[in-house]
């Protein structure tokens, strides 16, 4: 054979090599995409929520969320003109797909075929786009989040990237639910009917256990610092009831709240935590004027936030005790919004108009949370302890972490973290511009008592997590 031949049959080999590792790679793409199921279902509010969001802080003029199989690309969502399905070729998520980062293309109409209104033989009015890249667990890009606009403008600036890439995360992580969800719900079902079937039901505490609790005044609350993490100032408190039982201890809640969901006497349970939270604010407030911004916040349940009245029984409460409606805080879960959400709008607008600090607790864990920042007139997001108390040792949870304290920087609102134990959680949290966060690294929940001498550390700065245990001595 000459020279010249093995040459070229050494050509051919590596081209079929570099082929076929190419079909591999779209092969296992394909693959990952298929198991988030997403495709050509129907719309979906968070991700309308995303799109919103980024058409109003990029002020584009069309912004899109597609994912793209073997031939196109297939849109989940959009905000602006209508987009319609199209062919791949020479498209932003190729280019995407090639880079494996941000593309920005500043003359869509020379550069890209399909981009723009899908008006039939109507021109591509688009002349800027940007599209950052959507994945799942192993990185794998299985769509984008683009965004338009009409007239042509110079390149994103180095913030505007990073929160075009923050804003795909979000995406992202919506897509890896799904995934996750979808590939467990038969396991969890099978779980759950098994344990159902082999446990008992617990017949302790009743009602009327709860009741006379109640009676007797055996509830109690306990407050667990929120802290400035650059500072470790105390910035508030969150109330935590305990049930002092006089036989079985301390009660944690998870023992008796559900009994007090399903009985109804979750109200006036609640009543009395209100009550209780304002009496102690007035308190703190007696001991020291300075603590009059101290903010203490309370858990409300599903029941007791869907109750008629709930902004007047409040701005009572607040009269009654002399408490200013800026050092309450009301904490409730996605759950407790979704039942009746124009019930929920007109609760939190009252509430808001009274000046009290709003917070969904537990976000990120609920389905659309996305959708009810816009709806809801929340000032302060929890990032829930699951992903806090995984972030070193789960890429996923750190992104998902990263994710909302960018999104809550975008929205002006507050961010607190909860559930921090470790060095490790508490650097990397200060890292990524969390501002706010509380944990066991600081201080477990305490008694009023303790806290009072917590409250009288000079300016209320708690030790160094480095040289102080976590069981924080109240000496």
């Amino acid at each position: 054979m000459a020279v010249g031949e093995k040459g070229s049959l050494a050509m051919l080999n590596a081209e079929m090599q570099v082929s076929e590792q190419a079909f591999s790679e779209e092969s296992a793409r394909l693959a990952a995409l298929y198991a988030t199921g997403i495709l050509d279902t129907g719309g979906e509010a968070a991700y309308d929520a995303i799109t919103r969001l980024a058409a109003e802080h990029f002020g584009a003029d069309t912004v899109v969320i597609g994912f793209g199989d073997e031939t196109r690309y297939w849109i989940k969502s959009h905000w602006g003109d209508s987009i319609r399905e199209r062919p791949r070729h020479s498209s932003l998520f190729d280019m995407v797909l090639k880079s494996g980062n941000v593309v920005e293309i500043a003359d869509l109409a020379a550069c890209v075929e399909f981009e723009g209104p899908c008006l039939p033989g109507k021109r591509c009015e688009f002349t800027f786009g940007a599209a950052a890249p959507v994945c799942i667990a192993d990185r794998r890009i299985v769509g984008s989040l683009t965004i338009f606009n009409v007239h042509s403008r110079l390149p994103l600036t180095a913030e505007e990237l990073k929160t075009l890439e923050s804003m795909a995360e979000m995406v992202s992580n919506l897509v890896e639910l799904r995934r996750l969800r979808k590939t467990l719900t038969r396991q969890q079902t099978r779980h759950t009917r098994a344990k159902d079937e082999q446990t008992p039901k617990s017949e302790w505490p009743h009602s009327n256990d709860l009741r006379r609790a109640l009676e007797r005044g055996e509830f109690t609350l306990y407050y667990q610092p929120e802290v400035d993490l650059a500072t470790r100032k105390i910035a508030g408190l969150e109330a935590l009831i305990r049930w002092r039982h006089p036989d079985r201890g301390l009660v944690p809640p998870m023992e008796f709240i559900p009994a007090a969901e399903e009985s109804g006497m979750i109200l006036p349970i609640g009543d009395w935590g209100l009550a209780e939270a304002c009496r102690q604010i007035k308190e703190w407030k007696k001991e020291d004027s300075r603590h009059a911004s101290l903010r203490v916040c309370v858990n409300l349940s599903a029941r007791q936030f869907l109750r008629e009245g709930l902004a007047d029984h409040v701005e009572a409460l607040l009269e009654q005790s002399g408490t200013s409606s800026r050092q309450l805080g009301l904490e409730m879960t996605e759950s407790s919004l979704i039942p009746n959400m124009t019930t929920a709008q007109e609760v939190l607008g009252g509430l808001h108009a009274l000046g009290v600090s709003l917070s969904m607790d537990d976000f990120g864990t609920g389905y659309s949370s996305l959708s009810h920042l816009h709806s809801f007139p929340f000032d302060t997001l929890k990032i829930d302890r699951s992903f806090v108390g995984r972030m070193t040792g789960s890429e996923q949870a750190l992104q998902i972490v990263r994710t909302i304290v960018e999104l809550a920087r975008v929205l002006g609102m507050d961010v607190v973290a909860e559930g921090i134990e470790t060095q490790d959680q508490y650097q990397l949290l200060r890292q990524m511009g969390c501002r706010f966060g509380q944990g066991y690294l600081f201080a477990k929940p305490l008694p009023a008592t303790d806290i009072s001498k917590l409250l009288r550390l000079p300016g209320r700065v708690l030790p160094d997590p480095e040289r102080v245990p976590a069981e924080i001595a109240v000496a």
